[in-house]
């Protein structure tokens, strides 16, 4: 049966296109002159006869439709696709690619040489520079990113003379151009700079190649406006605002915002509510809203504030409800949401426009309040209406506690307590801000038992309030339980370490306790968050003076004069600290400087009329000695001081004079009776014998008074011993009491006046004199006013706390 079957050999059949590819010489025309069958066709009718099959063929170049050519029937349209055999399909890989042609030969090498290569390699250098020169600048490296900028310009410039050479003008990069010079000039305007910046933005402005380059004119109106130039501010301003269409408002408002603040600072206030009416009236923002209340301030129009003050109320604060941050449900996916979000950037960003919403607020209502009508309480009252009824009704309260603090700047101590008073039903927060300034008020009048209590009210109602704290850590201070006032001082610290009064007021409680080291840490703290304040410089340098340790106080006081060169009695100090080193050199140039500056200090006066006493030039001591007669006219001994200075000169005949004078204002004093009797036994005048006659009187008056003093203790001993064998106990009683009233007056002798700052100098003792520690801090609004230093800052040791706002 296998016989029957006869497979078809491979061979039999092959492509029926093999061999179309190769070339047929049938086709080459250059040939045809030399092909004989082609000439004879043309000359004779041989060509007219019907081919053969070999003959068309042959001449054809290709088989005739149903031909066998190599075995193979070539196929009929009708009867099979055209190119497609089974054979074709045996005898060939599938290969779509072209894979088994090889790799591909390799790529052509860049010439590295080429001006086309150079050219484009200088302009991926001066992209990267001028990406350098704006890093640079953001990290704040302004000469970097200056110097990165020109370094820019050179190379650009280079490039482009290399691409003019080589292609059209047409195929410059223009946008290269542009950046560069745009950058360099912001690097000039970020140097202060400006005549170099406003070259560059001439440069740019002025090349009609560039595409908007116009709106570069604000840059240039911005720089005017920093040099002071209003007038050509403007002028740009309203150029730039020319070349920007209208369909990019935002930036034509930003503009027009510009202008009328510039307007503001020339004075023309009616221009500058034109324009910041059309900017609310258009696309109202909390900053225009501001100024155009300035405006209507500077210019008096009381309606037109209130109008202003309503519009800037309005105004879309545009961020999310705080419920939003609220977890409805106790759903861990949502509360991972609502974790994630509630600190991010957005919600950052919400936070501050909320805060610079409510500055404005609070700024322009405290600023319209007294003028919009007959008084300032009832313009504060229309004020907390307007706000109640807008979306801001939290700032009801804080104008409310302004209120207070007006009533405070007026001296009017009793309407701000009856103001605060009235927050002590309101919620925590309101209640702990009211009882905080109370407590401070209370605190102002002495009134310590008060201000302990409504201290009290305030850390209850908001525990984590630093400012409660720190008051009830006063309170507790005054009454002198330094240890109790340190814990409250520690947990305001807890609560917010940035508090600077709790960290200053727990070094001075340290400095009662006498743990000095731990004192001296605090301040060494305070001192690198406050770099510049002089109290702290003092407290540092006193801690290191108590330490017996000079070097360092002087090298602090040394700080504190570079921060208030013209502080009398840092001077002072700084002048006893080197008299105490024997450096009496130094101790006269800082002396000499603090009477200089304060020349009313008995203690500098007395110690520069000694020096020169000291070093034998008594002429000059006079002019001291002088002084102090003037600021003590009842002390004798500055005018007998005169008189000796006189005397140890050798102008006797002016020291007599004096001396004389002194006798008529003191006539009882002994001293200038011994120098008048000396002085006229001297010269030989004849009144010796009438001093000598009254000196000898009082002399003797002197003996029977002491005699009479001396009489009178002993009696009064006697008479106490009698007492003290009859009634012990009373006697003890009295002896307590004397001793408790000599301790009593040992204290208030030690207390310098209200008008003697304490000095280093001075006799008394330091921790003799009353410390004061000012306790209470204002919450809302948080400026506080900045405390001169002067010649009396450093007389008493002062607990820090916020002061009232000016």
């Amino acid at each position: 049966m296998m016989q029957n079957v006869h497979l078809a050999a491979e061979t039999d059949e092959d492509d029926l296109y093999s061999g179309y590819n190769d070339y047929n010489p049938t086709y080459d025309t250059e040939e045809l002159e030399n092909d004989t069958a082609f000439q004879q066709a043309v000359k004779t009718s041989h060509g007219r006869r019907p081919p053969s099959k070999t003959s068309l063929a042959s001449s054809m170049g290709r088989p005739m439709t149903g031909a066998i050519q190599d075995g193979v029937t070539r196929p009929m349209t009708a009867v099979r696709a055209a190119g497609f055999t089974k054979a074709a399909l045996r005898g060939s890989a599938f290969d779509p690619l072209g894979q088994s042609r090889g790799p591909a030969p390799p790529l052509e090498a860049r010439n590295e040489d080429s001006p086309e290569e150079k050219i484009r390699q200088l302009e991926k250098k001066v992209n990267e520079l001028v990406e350098e020169s704006c890093i640079a600048n953001s990290c704040g490296d302004l000469k970097l990113a200056l110097e990165k900028a020109k370094d820019a310009g050179r190379k650009e410039r280079v490039l482009v003379r290399q691409r003019e050479q080589v292609t059209s003008p047409e195929n410059i990069n223009l946008d290269l151009t542009y950046s560069v010079l745009f950058n360099l000039a912001s690097q000039y305007s970020a140097n202060e700079m400006y005549p170099e910046a406003l070259n560059t933005y001439q440069v740019i402005v002025k090349n009609k190649m560039f595409s908007n380059a116009g709106r570069l004119k604000v840059n240039m109106g911005n720089i005017y406006l920093k040099q002071r130039n209003y007038s050509k501010a403007i002028k740009f301003y309203r150029m730039a605002l020319d070349q920007i269409p209208s369909v990019h408002k935002e930036m034509r408002i930003k503009i027009m915002q510009n202008i009328g603040v510039t307007f503001i600072k020339t004075g023309q206030y009616s221009d500058a509510i034109n324009s910041f009416e059309h900017i609310m009236s258009v696309a109202p923002n909390l900053k225009a809203g501001f100024n155009l209340i300035l405006s209507y301030f500077a210019v008096g129009d009381q309606e037109k504030m209130k109008k202003a003050f309503q519009k800037l109320i309005a105004v879309p604060l545009e961020t999310e409800e705080d419920g939003k941050y609220i977890s409805p449900n106790d759903d861990p996916h949502t509360n991972l949401v609502i974790e994630a979000i509630k600190n991010d950037h957005l919600r950052q960003m919400e936070r501050e426009r909320k805060a610079m919403a409510e500055k404005y607020i609070m700024t322009a209502a405290k600023l319209i309040a007294p003028v919009i009508e007959t008084s300032f309480a009832v313009g504060y009252d229309w004020c907390v209406e307007v706000v109640k009824a807008s979306q801001y009704v939290e700032l009801a309260n804080d104008l409310e506690i302004n209120k207070a603090i007006m009533y405070l700047r007026q001296k009017d101590f009793n309407q701000a307590v009856e103001t605060l008073k009235m927050f002590e039903k309101k919620d925590s927060s309101v209640k702990s801000a009211a009882a905080t300034n109370l407590s401070f008020l209370y605190y102002l009048e002495n009134e310590f038992a008060q201000a302990s209590s409504y201290a009290e009210l305030a850390v209850n109602s908001d525990r984590y309030n630093p400012s409660a704290l720190t008051n009830k850590g006063n309170t507790v201070f005054a009454n002198g339980d330094y240890e109790k006032a340190a814990e409250f001082y520690k947990e305001a610290l807890r609560n917010d370490s940035s508090c600077t009064e709790a960290l200053y007021n727990i070094g001075l409680t340290y400095k009662k306790l006498n743990r000095l080291d731990e004192a001296l840490d605090c301040f060494l703290k305070l001192h690198a968050i406050l770099r510049n304040s002089a109290q702290v410089l003092y407290q540092i340098a006193n801690i290191y003076e108590l330490m017996e340790d000079p070097n360092q106080a002087m090298e602090w006081l040394m700080q504190l004069i570079s921060v208030v060169p013209t502080d009398s009695r840092a001077l002072s100090k700084l002048g006893g600290l080197y008299d105490s080193e024997g450096d009496k050199s130094q101790a006269f140039q800082y002396y000499y400087e603090s009477y200089r500056y304060f020349p009313s200090n008995i203690e500098v006066i007395e110690w520069l009329g000694a020096y020169y006493i000291d070093t034998q030039f008594c002429e000059k001591a006079i002019q001291y000695f002088e002084r102090a007669s003037l600021i003590q006219p009842t002390q004798v001994k500055w005018q007998l001081m005169v008189a000796s200075c006189f005397r140890r000169s050798g102008n006797y005949q002016k020291a007599l004079d004096t001396y004389k004078d002194i006798h008529r204002k003191f006539p009882e004093n002994v001293e200038c009776l011994r120098f008048l009797v000396r002085l006229c036994t001297d010269i030989g005048l004849k009144e010796v014998q009438e001093y000598a006659t009254k000196l000898k009187r009082l002399e003797k008056m002197k003996e029977i008074r002491e005699q009479r003093t001396k009489s009178g203790r002993d009696g009064s001993g006697g008479l106490r011993g009698r007492r003290d064998g009859s009634a012990g106990s009373d006697g003890g009683q009295n002896c307590g009491a004397g001793s408790r009233g000599e301790r009593l007056s040992v204290q208030l002798r030690a207390l310098p006046r209200t008008e003697e700052p304490y000095d280093s100098s001075s006799n008394k003792e330091l921790d003799a004199s009353y410390v004061d520690p000012l306790g209470p801090q204002i919450e809302r609004p948080r400026t506080a006013t900045k405390k001169r230093v002067d010649e009396d800052d450093f007389a008493d040791e002062e607990l820090g706390d916020d002061l009232l706002p000016e």
